[in-house]
């Protein structure tokens, strides 16, 4: 039943909301050479086997029978994902599958400018790179390294480069606050756009303050002057953007706290390890690896993805109080579902 109305709902996969499913995110590593305060711990990540990652090959097929089923665009994400070796041919594959129309990258930007040929080569539309600051120091504190000289370099490139490029930031209160119209002044020129992230409440990240979207617009309109919503479009996700006096790119908010845009989700998310998950913040997730690896044919895994949509929840539970069933049953780690 479920697979045959899947194949004929020509918009593609739907959910039990009846909301479209046309984007999917898929982690290629849960490793990161970056120690993120809010996301990663100082120490690294738990060795994990190298069979208990699906392979590129195993990552394509899924991504091959979900394209068959309705899915158009991917990102593919990690941890970070340049830290895996033969990503730039995965994207290759990627963007050579039937239906897919769109294949971009979210990076922190340290190994980028080391592949940018080779991912320009594989048709890459797209990359977002994370930058929390433009300081030394606060860009130490916060990812426990260095580099974020090399990262505005290479934001840079990969804009005269022809790519899509749009910065992810995730503003915390008494650490990179003082700085966030500094950081949107790169969409003066460089970039697309400069998005702001709300701080979602998952693992690590509950040691810190966010700043809520209308803060951030707040302190932007002191240095800048009013933002006016921007009409175009741009990208596949729920970001709200504006535009500003004398800049040729825009800001946007991603404020899934404040603002939540739950109704309008039109994702998945593949980690490395073949869970596919339905929804960031919950618990759920479906097993794709054991299929894969059993020997089962397609429309098996099109059943497991059918099951996951049918299980996709009407709503993050980010607000959802301590203690309670869906607080405990969210995620503890976001870099190993590909944020």
């Amino acid at each position: 039943m479920k697979e045959r109305q899947y194949r004929e709902d020509a918009g593609g996969i739907r959910d039990s909301q009846g909301r479209l499913i046309d984007y999917l995110r898929v982690s290629v590593t849960d490793r990161c050479n970056l120690r993120c305060i809010y996301c990663m711990p100082e120490e690294g990540v738990e060795w994990r086997a190298h069979e208990d990652m699906l392979s590129f090959e195993e990552l394509l097929r899924c991504c091959r029978v979900m394209a068959a089923m309705g899915i158009q665009k991917i990102k593919v994400t990690g941890g970070e994902p340049l830290v895996r070796r033969g990503t730039a041919g995965f994207i290759a594959a990627l963007k050579a599958l039937p239906g897919i129309r769109q294949v971009t990258l979210t990076t922190n930007g340290l190994l980028l400018e080391g592949e940018l040929e080779g991912l320009r080569a594989a048709g890459l539309d797209g990359v977002n790179i994370s930058l929390d600051s433009l300081e030394g120091e606060t860009f130490r504190r916060i990812t426990r390294r260095d580099g974020h000289e090399g990262i505005l370099r290479v934001i840079r490139r990969a804009a005269a480069a022809g790519l899509l490029v749009k910065v992810n930031c995730v503003p915390l209160r008494g650490i990179n606050d003082h700085e966030l119209a500094a950081i949107a002044g790169l969409a003066r020129e460089e970039v697309a756009a400069v998005r702001f992230i709300e701080l979602m409440p998952l693992g690590k990240a509950f040691s810190y303050e966010p700043l809520t979207g209308e803060e951030i617009a707040a302190i932007l309109e002191r240095r800048y002057g009013k933002l006016n919503p921007f009409a175009g479009k741009l990208g596949n996700g729920p970001a709200r953007y504006y535009s500003a006096e004398g800049f040729s790119g825009v800001i946007g908010f991603i404020s899934p706290l404040s603002r939540c845009f739950c109704e309008s989700c039109n994702r998945f998310r593949l980690t490395s390890q073949g869970v596919l998950k339905p929804c960031l913040s919950s618990g759920i997730g479906v097993d794709l690896r054991a299929p894969l690896r059993s020997g089962a044919d397609d429309g098996v895994l099109r059943e497991a993805v059918a099951d996951a949509a049918a299980r996709k929840p009407a709503q993050h539970t980010f607000l959802a109080p301590a203690g309670t069933e869906d607080a405990e049953s969210r995620p503890r780690e976001m870099f190993r579902i590909g944020g």
